[in-house]
């Protein structure tokens, strides 16, 4: 499904092109973190599978907080720029919501500026997180029909879990948000029609956890012991008992930067409206 949604990216942009806007994403990377030089290498990638043009900024650690914001002023007025994103985590001495504040909410393609929330919250025009609505686009692509459904997500992080359930409440399903202080977490995951599992605690969601033919979207991202990569649930439990399951690695994670893509095409598609 990502796949088909990076080509339907590239297939949309010769029409930018010929109107003068070549769609661009500048990706802001510091430090060394192995982590996120991987995750801003396979997003560096698909632009240009895409034909997106990127623009990759890589910074030491020790780059100062003055300085960040000031070359993000610079991207924000830079009209080959379309998108920006900031590679999360950041280093310590650098504030990380006072630089998400400081890019365009016009340009903010990860979907994490409060005017971009309160867009989503009160349902107006704005960029959506990128792992939350590729979760969405997922439970389209099956036809899953929400009104009415009861909808759990575990985790309340602003990236994932409230935009998660803000979206989930725009199609009129009815959501519960669990977190560290939600008592007795079975028992309402067991009542969930669609289980969204964000919360970074590995395998956490277990086979007895989850409803007969339930719709279970895994977000999580962890390391076992033996250094494998995991999710959120434990699959090879749960998959005996959903309906519908995406696996760790290769679910969310395609989903999220093939939406990172949907939206730079779109903010594009705004500044070619604006002009």
């Amino acid at each position: 499904m990502a796949r088909r949604l990076r080509a339907g990216v590239a297939a949309q942009l010769p029409v930018l092109k010929a109107a003068g806007v070549n769609p661009g994403l500048a990706v802001v990377l510091l430090g060394d973190d192995p982590a996120s030089h991987v995750y801003v290498r396979h997003k560096i990638k698909a632009c240009e599978e895409a034909g997106i043009d990127s623009f990759l900024e890589k910074y030491e650690a020790t780059l100062s907080e003055q300085a960040l914001l000031a070359r993000i002023d610079a991207l924000n007025r830079d009209a080959r720029v379309h998108g920006i994103l900031v590679q999360l985590p950041l280093p310590r001495h650098i504030d990380a919501r006072k630089v998400i504040q400081a890019i365009s909410a016009k340009k903010d393609v990860d979907g994490f500026h409060v005017a971009n929330a309160g867009a989503l919250m009160t349902g107006i025009e704005g960029f959506w997180p990128c792992t939350p609505y590729g979760c969405m686009k997922m439970l389209e692509s099956i036809g899953y029909p929400l009104p009415g459904k009861h909808a759990v997500v575990i985790g309340r992080s602003n990236i994932v879990g409230k935009p998660m359930a803000m979206m989930l409440l725009q199609q009129n399903a009815t959501v519960t948000i669990c977190h560290s202080g939600t008592r007795n977490l079975k028992a309402l995951t067991r009542e969930a029609d669609v289980l969204v599992a964000a919360v970074g605690k590995a395998r956490l969601v277990t086979g007895d956890m989850v409803k007969q033919g339930a719709v279970v979207l895994d977000v999580g991202m962890n390391r076992t012991t033996e250094g494998k990569l995991c999710g959120d649930v434990d699959f090879e439990s749960v998959r005996t008992v959903a309906g519908h399951i995406t696996p760790v690695p290769g679910g969310v994670g395609p989903m999220t930067i093939a939406m990172l893509l949907v939206n730079t095409l779109e903010s594009a598609r705004r500044a070619a409206r604006a002009q």
